[in-house]
């Protein structure tokens, strides 16, 4: 898939550009048929599926007090919409200027740099450009003006619910990673890169990959059997989130540590995605780092008796 960073980057030539537009956070059920939509336009037009999409979410800009956790990090984002076959992301530096367009603008922008655009495609809901100015229908005003089609799509539903982005957070917030995946149409999974920690596994003997997950929405707190890949490559894994009570630490940070069973060596730098098996235990004081030490191997035999 080719990520470009401007509209006038596309070059489309004479094919005509059918766009899907979303901040497509988690890429689930109702996404997917927005960018499935886009692609089968294409394809029976013998045209370019594009996907255009923002580098953070617009709250972080707009009103960063209502800014919420992501689904997934960027790289994640755009690895699962190449996925389904779309052919050029427009991946959009959300900034203040950015924010004060108006959805109008934003629009005929987009129509003067490709071409000919064929057919725009949005959830039913969605609103866009400077204070939310932009929707379904101005989408039809301009459409019959500039000669493009308009699918605004009703969200997918799954347990009588519609399933957004919303509701995925919170599933995932309250521990139900089964919910979550079904609304993702995948295996939930949480990745970021590898970065340094305090290198407390190692001293424990049990060396850990620690995972970027600033801004991310995180599972309840506690230690999972999980499967992990770094920069691709399948492992099994033991990973604990919280607060490293044991530590007693003045200052306690959230941490997502993860054992790589059977493999040692540093992972700095390196992408690290874990996909959850099933949660072994909350996370626990223990009396001193002897006891944890033990029951880290009790929780590394548990582990591998799931896998």
């Amino acid at each position: 898939m080719n990520i470009i960073r401007a509209s006038s980057e596309l070059k489309p030539g004479p094919r005509k550009v059918c766009v899907a537009i979303g901040m497509f956070d988690g890429v689930h059920l109702s996404h997917q048929q927005i960018l499935r939509q886009t692609i089968e336009d294409a394809r029976h037009h013998e045209g370019l599926a594009l996907a255009i999409t923002f580098d953070r979410h617009p709250n972080s800009i707009v009103a960063p007090e209502r800014n919420p956790p992501l689904i997934y990090s960027l790289p994640q984002k755009l690895r699962v919409i190449e996925s389904l076959g779309i052919d050029t992301t427009l991946l959009i530096g959300f900034d203040k200027a950015v924010s004060e367009i108006t959805g109008e603008q934003f629009i005929r922008g987009l129509v003067r740099d490709f071409g000919t655009v064929h057919s725009l495609c949005v959830g039913s809901a969605f609103t866009f450009g400077h204070k939310r100015s932009g929707n379904v229908e101005l989408l039809k005003r301009l459409g019959n003006e500039l000669r493009f089609a308009v699918h605004g799509l009703a969200a997918v539903s799954l347990g009588g619910k519609v399933v957004s982005s919303t509701r995925i957070r919170e599933a995932i917030r309250c521990g139900d990673l089964d919910a979550a995946s079904q609304m993702l149409g995948r295996s939930y999974a949480l990745a970021g890169n590898v970065i340094r920690g305090d290198q407390l596994g190692r001293q424990l003997g049990f060396p850990t990959a620690n995972l970027d997950a600033a801004g991310l929405a995180i599972p309840p707190s506690g230690v999972y059997a999980v499967h992990a890949s770094v920069q691709g490559r399948p492992y099994r894994a033991l990973v604990n989130i919280g607060l490293r009570p044991t530590l007693e630490n003045p200052k306690p940070q959230l941490t997502v540590e993860a054992h790589l069973l059977d493999l040692s060596g540093q992972h700095y730098d390196r992408h690290l995605e874990i996909a959850f098996v099933e949660k072994l235990r909350d996370e626990r004081k223990f009396a001193s780092r002897d006891a944890l030490r033990n029951q880290i191997l009790s929780d590394i035999d548990s582990a591998r008796a799931l896998f």
